[in-house]
């Protein structure tokens, strides 16, 4: 599964899992949370010795998009 479908499913379930872990970091796989960490550094340590990297998403759970959203501004103008 790829990490577009496991960002897709925590979308679609976003609500609930704020509701259990506001604040939180998941790391994701197989659509389920197979991990709940404080810190995201953790996350991906532990992570990484049990599934290898690139097989899981690491999320914070929030309400909103806030976590999963940048916005980037600049100067630069185009003639």
């Amino acid at each position: 599964m790829n990490l577009k479908e496991q960002f897709e499913w925590y979308l679609k379930n976003q609500q609930d899992l704020v509701n259990r872990y506001n604040g939180k970091i998941l790391v994701i796989k197989d659509k389920e949370i197979v991990g709940v960490y404080d810190s995201e550094d953790i996350a991906l340590f532990e992570a990484s010795k049990k599934f290898g990297l690139g097989n899981f998403l690491i999320q914070l759970c929030t309400p909103g998009n806030d976590a999963y959203t940048q916005t980037f501004h600049s100067r630069v103008a185009f003639a």
